[in-house]
């Protein structure tokens, strides 16, 4: 669970978050281990959060490093001046295979920590494009303009294709070779099947902004080894037949 660190300046640091870390310590299970409390403990220091990713979610995250840059930082992503991308892989094809999503998102009315599609809502602004595509799942890059509460899960909800993985918004059911691979027989060695993917299918694959000494910063964080071989398999075994 440790970050790999992208890069570090005095102002800031950007790292790798692994899936399954929290950003920061949950209130209800405070002995998890979080993302800042790691970084801290590893630079020795205080460090800010400027955002934040889904515990599910792995990818590219930054901190501040100091007041004044966590300052700036701050009204940067509030503003809407920080370009985020990522990568998903969803169920089913989308069409068009490419596409803006403009639609409010707020508080569901009835479920804590879960968002819906609303016109009382905040606006929400995601663009996506259909990177791959297979019979039963598609590889979607997205760029979010807006920054609102699981907003990719949301929109995609939405039309009909969530996310893999997706125990909030889709079924949560994780991903067999099974689920693709015709004729399938687990090895010998196997008691029962392994999952390919069993989190959330989603990572944050690169930040870009600029600092406030006009310092371009443009950060990449490759896939993660699950969402890789996934596609790799998917690739494989799923692509149709010519």
């Amino acid at each position: 669970m440790q970050p790999d660190i992208l890069f570090e300046d005095d102002d800031l640091i950007v790292v790798n978050k692994p899936a399954g870390l929290l950003v920061i310590p949950d209130r209800f299970n405070a002995d998890l281990p979080s993302l800042n409390k790691t970084l801290e403990q590893k630079l020795d220091r205080k460090i800010w959060v400027v955002h934040r990713l889904d515990r599910e979610t792995s990818g590219v995250i930054c901190f501040a490093k100091n007041e004044a840059a966590h300052r700036y930082l701050s009204i940067l992503f509030q503003e809407h001046q920080v370009n985020k991308f990522y990568a998903g892989i969803v169920t089913g094809k989308i069409r068009p295979t490419e596409g803006r999503i403009e639609t409010p998102i707020s508080e569901h009315p009835a479920v804590k920590g879960k968002m819906v599609v609303s016109k009382k809502g905040k606006l929400a602004v995601t663009d996506y494009r259909v990177s791959e595509e297979w019979p039963l799942f598609s590889l979607v890059q997205f760029q979010i303009h807006t920054g609102r509460t699981h907003q990719i899960r949301v929109h995609m909800q939405s039309l009909g294709h969530p996310l893999v993985c997706d125990d909030l918004y889709g079924d949560g059911k994780p991903l067999y070779l099974s689920s693709f691979k015709r004729k399938y027989h687990a090895s010998k060695k196997e008691e029962e099947e392994r999952p390919l993917l069993s989190r959330l299918a989603l990572h944050a694959y690169r930040l870009d902004f600029v600092k406030e000494d006009g310092t371009q910063v443009c950060v990449d964080a490759p896939l993660p080894k699950d969402m890789a071989a996934t596609i790799n398999q998917l690739n494989k075994w799923a692509k149709p037949k010519e």
